[in-house]
């Protein structure tokens, strides 16, 4: 009688008070099922995104389109010429470089004695033609052909990049104001190209950087009267020697050709537009879906390369943009005879697979930023980058812009996307140390305590005590190399050892 009723109680509770029992079962059937389909759910992301363990770098996307049997070039030789987007194209040879264990070129400071004509001494390491198989070259030269050649084997693949010379104008003159002493004296640009003469002194070191900047790389005299047969005979020369000419303004499609000519994978060609200016939208890939219709004009055009004056060159008028043009006539001459090429070559290559090809290109490009990059991907200002180590060198009147990595990688993944956004200076460093590995700590001489520990670093000795002198830093703490006993650069100025840190004030100045 008492069980009776304790039971009648609880089906009272159950049902009045806690609701019906089909009810509670619903709800349990309810909850099964929920969590089933959150397990499912967890384990077809895992398959469907990213294998457990594996990067997006390793994913089939990674290769592109298939190339056939051809077997990827690793003899390439790059001519890299100023502000042309070559910062971007280095980190490219870099990152495929070191990601395959090949041996760089390098310089003994940042650049390959540049503004010199290039000397095959100016290399690291380098004992002699041949003596040594180096794989790529690409830090600034002054471009000599027979010196190269000293260097780097005799199938090399030859590639550069040239701009439109008056975009190109503006640009250096952002960089190099206070480098140049012709841009230096000008208040701007346009009143630079209203009388270039009356402000450039050809004699003056560094303003090279004022005319002709793409003949001057090239290894020509920039300073010359402009005629039709000398510039017929440089095209030829610089046909003879290279293979490719790619075009800034049109960098995506440029970055196709050089990836079909190299038999590269086509993560080697994707990046993120490096060494870029804030003030100045990037015109790194910046061709629309109607790039095709432009081809016709761009292959002719006086040099803008079908970019909107506007965007290219603020505060200049059309004429002074014209008078730029005439001032820079050897490097418009090139700029126009290797755009009609550059478009030449992608009618043999086709249009509708060029497009295929760049729009493939452009996704993986935003896919590895959402994987790499805080803020998608968006650049940001060298103060802001918390790694002090990826902060770009800042020159010349605007702000260079880097990136951030998005936190939370697993290690490989962090280190192919470090790989797409480390400075030029900083990347130099690293795959130096990688080639020349340094020795650390050795004891001072008994007798010597007053000079302090000396340090070894790539066998060159330095006393603590020289930290309190007051040279300048190129590089800042990121920016280092060893220098070696009594080194000189190319102007004469002695280069002092300060650890790692290569101190001569105007170098880095000249990097881009």
């Amino acid at each position: 009688m008492l069980f009776r009723r304790k039971a009648r109680m609880l089906r009272w509770l159950v049902c009045g008070r806690l609701g019906p029992v089909w009810m509670w079962k619903a709800l349990l059937l309810f909850v099964a099922i929920a969590f089933a389909g959150q397990l499912l759910g967890l384990i077809f992301n895992k398959s469907s995104v990213h294998p457990a363990g594996r990067s997006i770098f390793s994913s089939l996307d990674a290769q592109g389109p298939g190339l056939g049997s051809c077997q990827p070039h690793t003899h390439i030789m790059f001519l890299k010429t100023h502000k042309t987007a070559s910062s971007t194209v280095l980190n490219m040879l870099y990152r495929f470089g070191e990601e395959r264990d090949l041996r760089f070129a390098l310089p003994l400071g940042y650049q390959l004695g540049y503004p010199l004509p290039f000397n095959a001494q100016r290399v690291k390491g380098y004992r002699g033609p041949r003596a040594v198989e180096f794989h790529i070259m690409g830090n600034h030269m002054r471009f000599n052909r027979p010196e190269v050649e000293k260097v780097m084997p005799a199938d090399t693949f030859y590639f550069s990049i040239v701009r439109d010379p008056v975009a190109l104008a503006e640009s250096s003159f952002a960089y190099y104001k206070e480098v140049a002493p012709a841009f230096r004296k000008a208040k701007s640009l346009g009143d630079f190209a209203d009388d270039p003469r009356k402000y450039y002194d050809p004699r003056v070191r560094n303003n090279h950087y004022a005319r002709n900047l793409l003949w001057f790389d090239f290894g020509m005299e920039h300073n010359a009267n402009f005629s039709e047969a000398l510039a017929h005979l440089a095209e030829a020369t610089i046909r003879q020697t290279f293979n490719l000419i790619l075009v800034s303004e049109y960098f995506d499609q440029s970055m196709i050709l050089l990836r079909h000519a190299l038999c590269w994978p086509l993560d080697a060609v994707v990046s993120f537009s490096l060494n870029a200016r804030q003030q100045k939208p990037s015109s790194i890939g910046g061709m629309s879906g109607t790039w095709v219709g432009k081809a016709a004009a761009a292959a002719g055009v006086g040099g803008r390369g079908g970019r909107s004056p506007a965007k290219t060159l603020t505060n200049v008028t059309e004429e002074q943009r014209e008078k730029l043009r005439q001032w820079n006539a050897l490097d418009l001459h090139l700029y126009k005879a290797f755009n009609r090429t550059f478009w030449e070559d992608i009618n043999r290559f086709g249009y509708a697979q060029m497009e295929q090809e760049v729009a493939l290109l452009r996704v993986r490009r935003e896919d590895l930023a959402r994987v790499c990059l805080r803020d998608g991907g968006k650049p940001v200002e060298a103060h802001r980058i918390r790694d002090k180590n990826i902060r770009p060198y800042q020159s010349g009147l605007v702000k260079i812009l880097g990136y951030e990595l998005q936190p939370g990688l697993d290690n490989a993944t962090r280190t192919a996307c470090l790989r797409m956004i480390r400075p030029e200076i900083q990347y130099k460093d690293v795959l130096d140390a990688k080639q020349f590995p340094r020795a650390v700590v050795v004891q001072a001489q008994p007798g010597l305590h007053n000079q302090g520990m000396v340090v070894a670093a790539g066998s060159s000795l330095l006393r603590q005590d020289s930290f309190r002198t007051g040279d300048r830093h190129v590089g800042g703490d990121a920016g280092r190399r060893i220098v070696e006993e009594g080194e000189r650069d190319w102007d004469g100025s002695r280069l002092m050892r300060r650890n790692q840190t290569l101190i001569h004030g105007q170098e880095k100045g000249r990097l881009r």
